[in-house]
């Protein structure tokens, strides 16, 4: 029996452990086959001397399916050109990119490093971009060569990067470009066969395991029954849109914890007055009053 994604060409960054390892499973039991990436970092982005990507590359395999590991830095240019063609050399083409990797440096935005800063919005947010651009330019080659494309670009945002984090500013930061990035690429790649959508997940990882106070105990595994936090949770969603059959939805971000599935709405124009002419400074605070009197409330920030 045929899976949603069979005999598709997947590449998963950070897919050694967690909601990317639940990705790579996923879309091998479905019959994709998987580029299984991942430098072996711990939660801060430090190196571990592990290997995770071949373990899960190994279950694939046991399980009759076909996956092969690349230990690239998603955010090194030349490191994300090669995890792009090492899915081309391993099966002569690429089909799907979900880009999933990332690592956490909190700090009150007052008391972070320009290192803690730059380090993040590095991996996240410069990571999805290259390897997003260079996938983008093999299927636009491909598409001006004549061949078929229907391909697929899923990213991962975050609910931090939707409604903010306390503590997180430069996750928070990172995620909430990607899912902008994810809208401008799902216009600017349409005409060549590829869309681009982005998940914001809510699962139990090393990442969330990590933190404090109520999410700490959010996460936290049940004693019995579902377990509305567990990884694999979100990878149906990721599948999907992974397959030939989400090839009219493109420029979405969905929420997605447990078995709930929401469509995020962003910025979008709200209450607006025109005077017709340019305003007085004194003339304002009664008009934005007014603006923000008629405007929803905005979500609040998390731990706030």
């Amino acid at each position: 029996m045929s899976g949603v994604v069979d005999g598709r060409v997947v590449i998963v960054t950070g897919a050694g452990r967690g909601i990317g390892r639940a990705h790579a499973l996923a879309f091998a039991a479905e019959g994709a086959k998987v580029v299984v990436n991942d430098i072996g970092a711990g939660i801060d982005g430090s190196a571990t001397g592990e290997s995770p990507a071949e373990q899960v590359v190994a279950e694939i395999v046991a399980a009759g399916g076909e996956a092969v590991v690349n230990g690239d830095d998603v955010a090194d240019w030349a490191g994300a050109e090669n995890l792009i063609n090492t899915a081309i050399d391993a099966y002569g083409r690429l089909d799907v990119l979900v880009n999933n990797a990332g690592f956490l440096r909190d700090r009150m935005l007052v008391g972070m490093s320009e290192q803690e800063w730059d380090a993040v919005v590095r991996v996240h947010l410069k990571g999805h971009f290259a390897t997003l651009r260079h996938a983008a330019a093999y299927w636009r080659a491909e598409a001006k060569a004549g061949n078929p494309v229907d391909a697929r670009i899923v990213n991962t945002s975050s609910g931090a990067g939707l409604q903010g984090s306390i503590g997180q500013g430069n996750y928070a930061a990172a995620k909430a470009g990607i899912a902008e990035m994810t809208i401008q690429a799902a216009a600017e790649l349409n005409n060549y066969g590829v869309t681009v959508n982005a998940i914001a997940p809510a699962a139990r990882t090393r990442m969330t395991v990590g933190a404090g106070g109520a999410m700490a105990e959010a996460m936290a595994a049940p004693e019995e029954g579902f377990d509305a936090m567990a990884p694999e949770n979100i990878s149906p969603l990721v599948v999907w849109l992974g397959s030939t059959e989400s090839k009219d939805v493109t420029g979405r971000v969905f929420e997605v914890e447990g078995g709930k599935i929401t469509v995020a709405e962003g910025w979008r124009h709200g209450p607006t007055q025109d005077k017709g002419a340019r305003w007085e400074p004194k003339e304002i605070g009664p008009v934005v009053a007014d603006l923000l009197a008629k405007a929803e409330t905005p979500l609040p920030v998390y731990g706030a």
